[in-house]
């Protein structure tokens, strides 16, 4: 089952513009949302939450609106919390707005991310408005995590502890989460599913193992990538010593003379992908 579905997605701005945008997000696990910067991430993420107008269909199957649903946790790059809140106010606005807000729930991450009750929400550094939104979202049940960049601005420490709490979120049945990132270590960590954007569109959406496995990276003589089927190469990079070349791993039989293969990451799939191919 799928939480959420997302079909023909369009949204268009002058500069840029979704085109087609299709993909799911299965019910019960983590999926990764990547892209380099200026593909689309935030505006699909904002169309699904309904914050943008746009043309197309999106389903939540197992709910109900998507901004409205009190299952949702969300963390965006701004706060939706007012500037002038201190902790205990922050508190007081979200037992208004969620039907099943849990106050103990919500000072004991306060706690655990040793946010001071007294600070106000503009006193926060970036990083510290992170954890108070993730504090929001897995203070009121919810199933679905939306979360757009919520690792950006977090020392490595925090960054860990955050996919500690992502998991310990996993662990009840039915939990779902969406995580947007550039930070692909994290996703690395804990993601079940990638889905990958570029330029507007869906590139590539599979299991987490099976897109790493979609992918070679071959290094060596750059005179030996004629060797290769030109629709083979997703991207590659030149370099004083050779190339770095991003190529789809079915469209070979074998690796040409001239050209190793090197290990494959989701960085590096970033970093290559469509590099030197306009």
């Amino acid at each position: 089952m799928n939480q959420i579905e997302v079909a023909h997605l369009r949204k268009r701005y002058p500069a840029f513009s979704l085109e087609d945008v299709q993909f799911s997000i299965p019910a019960g696990y983590i999926t990764g949302f990547i892209g380099k910067n200026g593909m689309g991430k935030t505006t699909t993420i904002k169309s699904i939450l309904s914050l943008i107008h746009y043309e197309g269909d999106i389903r939540f199957p197992a709910g109900a609106a998507p901004f409205s649903n009190q299952r949702i946790g969300v963390i965006m790059d701004d706060s939706f919390l007012a500037k002038d809140w201190n902790m205990h106010l922050v508190n007081q606005a979200m037992k208004i707005g969620y039907d099943n807000w849990e106050e103990d729930t919500f000072f004991r991450f306060l706690k655990r991310f040793r946010i001071d009750l007294g600070l106000k929400v503009k006193e926060l550094s970036r990083g510290m408005k992170i954890k108070l939104m993730l504090a929001v979202a897995l203070s009121h049940r919810a199933e679905l995590l939306i979360l757009d960049e919520p690792t950006s601005g977090l020392d490595p420490s925090m960054r860990e502890e955050f996919a500690e709490i992502l998991l310990e979120f996993m662990e009840e049945e039915g939990h779902t989460v969406l995580l947007s990132t550039h930070i692909t270590q994290d996703l690395e960590a804990v993601a079940d599913y990638i889905v990958f954007i570029d330029r507007g569109r869906i590139a590539l959406s599979l299991e987490k193992e099976d897109f790493i496995r979609y992918f070679m990276i071959l290094k060596g003589d750059g005179d030996a990538q004629a060797k290769l089927p030109a629709d083979a190469i997703l991207g590659r990079k030149s370099g004083k010593y050779g190339v770095e070349l991003l190529v789809r791993r079915d469209a070979l039989d074998a690796v040409p003379a001239g050209l190793t293969e090197d290990q494959v990451s989701l960085d590096r799939i970033l970093v290559l992908y469509g590099r030197e191919m306009a």
